[in-house]
């Protein structure tokens, strides 16, 4: 029975690559994981975002071990300890410069949320400040948000568990993505100083009603015009919800990434140029919804559009329903799991249940030793939900009960 728990759990595909990674941590589990690209003739195996995160794992725990095929298709991990930036585990005084290659496609969510799943089981606190010509602030079209929903929708959800103190991000320069969605030229820093033996167990069950809508109009390299007509097209669909709305501007230049070039070794350009929109919206009783949209790499969208379009995205997130949207659902989750062992509830709607990234991560969290899930219908009152009991594994915070 021994041997069968050190073997590593098996994964095909890169489908949940880092939340699979994040959970390998976490438990302890070794992970082996095939399949990943293995048909594409040009780019097959790891992205370079992937290797950038594996470096990011490696950066941030100790005594980690990863090995990568020839082809890059399959890759063993097998995990260490949490160590965040504590002092002699490769951080700079205190803080870990972490750098985004400019082939990144990802935005810089990518990186945060499952960093930020990690630090409040670190053994000291997490300071990494990310850099590179890989940095994208902004919402992608892969699907990512922006630093600033990370900032306004995810890092209050960690208040629930009892972790609030000393959690801060800093964006330092805005960027878009660059020609081909490839690249920015940003800067973030997370600061999560608040670790924890255990997560607390919650009950989110009132999903109330929207009270406010905050939200940051962002340009990059561009005229702060399109800030102005983002906020004015988002407020007219959404004046009429909540007169409580207020949407902030923030303008900036573009970023300049060195060029590379033999002849001009001193040469710098712009990237990163375009605007977007955050926006984020707050119920009675504290649950939040958000929504993100930035202009395509290649152009062709109106400041009027983008406002239009991410306000009809935030009023969709809140009539799915639920106490928490798609996009926070995976780290409210992930944290019930891996909390104290008793039962948490979390109503959610049935449509953010039903998608593959939700009942893929049950099927994940059940194979590395998690309870199964518990769900029944919600009261009459709020038809169309569902109530998820999740039993806590208590694996805890291994690093602060050794020290």
């Amino acid at each position: 029975m021994a041997d069968e728990s050190r073997k590593p759990l098996r994964f095909t595909t890169q489908k949940s690559f880092a939340h699979r990674l994040v959970l390998s941590t976490l438990t302890g589990r070794a992970v082996h994981i095939s399949q990943i690209r293995p048909a594409s003739p040009t780019n097959p195996g790891l992205a370079p975002h992937e290797i950038s995160f594996l470096r990011l794992i490696e950066a941030v725990t100790n005594g980690s071990n990863i090995e990568i095929s020839y082809t890059g298709s399959t890759i063993v991990y097998r995990p260490g300890l949490i160590t965040g930036s504590a002092p002699g585990t490769g951080s700079s005084e205190g803080v870990i410069r972490h750098e985004l290659p400019a082939g990144c496609t990802r935005g810089i969510s990518y990186f945060l949320i499952p960093l930020c799943l990690l630090a409040p089981f670190s053994k000291a606190a997490v300071n990494v400040l990310f850099t590179g010509p890989g940095v994208i602030t902004s919402a992608t079209q892969a699907g990512d948000m922006s630093a600033d929903s990370v900032r306004t929708a995810i890092l209050p959800l960690y208040a629930q568990f009892g972790i609030s103190n000393n959690i801060e991000l800093r964006i330092l320069q805005r960027s878009n993505p660059g020609p081909g969605g490839r690249g920015g030229g940003g800067e973030v820093q997370l600061i999560f100083g608040h670790q924890v033996r255990l997560p607390k167990t919650v009950h989110l069950l009132n999903p109330g009603r929207v009270k406010s809508i905050r939200g940051v109009a962002y340009c990059t390299g561009v005229s702060a015009s399109n800030n102005a007509r983002m906020i004015e097209a988002a407020r007219g669909i959404l004046n009429p919800m909540t007169a409580d709305t207020y949407i902030f501007s923030d303008v900036s230049s573009a970023p300049f990434i060195p060029t590379y070039v033999k002849s001009k070794p001193d040469a710098k350009k712009k990237i990163g140029i375009g605007f977007g929109l955050s926006l984020v919206a707050e119920s009675s009783t504290g649950s939040l919804y958000s929504a993100d949209l930035a202009s395509p790499p290649e152009g062709g969208e109106t400041p009027e559009d983008i406002g239009t379009q991410c306000a009809y995205q935030l009023l969709e997130s809140v009539s799915n329903g639920g106490t928490v949207s798609l996009a926070a659902a995976p780290t409210v989750l992930t944290l019930m799991a891996m909390g104290s062992e008793d039962v948490g509830r979390l109503q959610m709607g049935r449509e953010v249940l039903g998608t593959e990234e939700i009942v893929g991560l049950a099927r994940d969290l059940r194979a590395f030793g998690a309870s199964g899930w518990g769900v029944r219908a919600a009261g009459a009152d709020s038809e169309g939900d569902v109530i998820v009991s999740v039993v806590g594994r208590g694996v805890g915070n291994v690093g602060r009960k050794i020290a």
